[in-house]
């Protein structure tokens, strides 16, 4: 089958690989759409954490924002899932340890991150395996666009829960991206004042389209206004601090955001302020809860993917690319079918 192959820093492209085949409790996939993240440009670049640290190596295939339908199942898999519409967890966990059996799957030492670490192949190719125990089935409401923005969904609704906000609260969202636009979108469903800043005018245009009349740009944000939670969805090593430093007392921080190079913050204002400062890894535990958002139109985040391109335009959106005719949205897709 065809899949892109990232072979090095800066290379890449569609090669023809085995398929898959479904091993006990496994299920294979055919792919109708993927999200593009910056995960994903990262390793295209050579500079993901994980090719340092030896959890990820070239060659390697990435994409772990998909959806699909069921076309086959190994042993002991419910052979009732084959034609189902289906998205799934990035984090596979051994399922055995401490971690994994009290629910923290994403947490565990010994996980796979598809597309992402320890070699588990991503869904940018025709067909995708995965365990059945990660998938989430997907109703006619969510269609193929929401499917594959199940899994950075599932990333800010956590983010939202993190910051514990109640109807009224004002949260200011630190990054005006997929993540941050994401946050932005479920906080408001859920009743709160939100604020976006953003690093271009062109972001935060964007983002007025949306409905979202509170945006600014850093250099223009009121930092004496009263924000209850402070979500850091930026790639932005001193907004960590910068959250701290304008959260209200006894507010909290959501960290979803990770910078290039380590991001400070004085713990000693942490303390003083009171303040909860909460780190959220992945989209595990809040990816039904987002199926449940999209179905019923709370929230709608269509508008964010700019284009869908077929598999071999993959290298050019993963080199920071856009199509001529793509749309505002920070987000690209791919059909790996075309």
């Amino acid at each position: 089958m065809r899949a892109f192959v990232i072979t090095g820093p800066g290379v890449g492209a569609v090669a023809d690989v085995p398929e898959p085949v479904a091993d006990p409790g496994q299920v294979i996939v055919e792919v109708d759409r993927v999200g593009v993240c910056g995960t994903d440009m990262e390793f295209y670049r050579g500079d993901m954490t994980y090719l340092e640290s030896g959890h990820a190596t070239f060659p390697m295939r990435i994409g772990h924002e998909w959806c699909g339908r069921v076309v086959d199942v190994g042993a002991d898999a419910d052979a009732a899932w084959v034609g189902r519409r289906v998205t799934g967890d990035t984090m596979l966990g051994c399922r055995e340890c401490a971690r994994c059996l009290g629910g923290r799957q994403h947490l565990c030492e010994e996980r796979y991150e598809i597309g992402i670490r320890h070699g588990w192949p991503g869904a940018l190719a025709e067909r995708l395996v995965v365990p059945a125990s990660s998938l989430v089935a997907l109703p006619d409401e969510v269609d193929s666009v929401l499917g594959a923005l199940v899994e950075p969904g599932g990333n800010a609704l956590r983010s939202v829960r993190g910051a514990n906000l109640r109807p009224g609260d004002s949260v200011l969202v630190i990054g005006a991206g997929t993540i941050g636009l994401l946050v932005a979108q479920i906080a408001q469903a859920q009743g709160a004042e939100v604020h976006l800043v953003g690093r271009s005018e062109r972001s935060l245009n964007f983002a007025r389209s949306l409905g979202f009349t509170r945006t600014t740009t850093l250099e223009g944000l009121d930092r004496k206004h009263p924000f209850h939670a402070v979500v850091d969805a930026s790639n932005s090593k001193g907004a960590p601090a910068l959250a701290v430093d304008i959260v209200e007392p006894g507010g909290r921080v959501v960290l979803v955001g990770i910078a290039g190079e380590p991001s400070l913050i004085d713990t000693r204002e942490v303390a003083i302020k009171d303040v909860t400062a909460v780190g959220i890894l992945s989209a595990s535990g809040g990816l039904e809860e987002t199926v449940d958002l999209y179905a019923t139109g709370a929230v709608d985040p269509r508008p964010l993917v700019a284009a869908t391109v077929g598999l071999d335009a993959t290298a050019a959106i993963l080199a920071g690319e856009r199509p001529a005719d793509a749309g505002p949205g920070p987000k690209f897709h791919i059909d790996p079918r075309r």
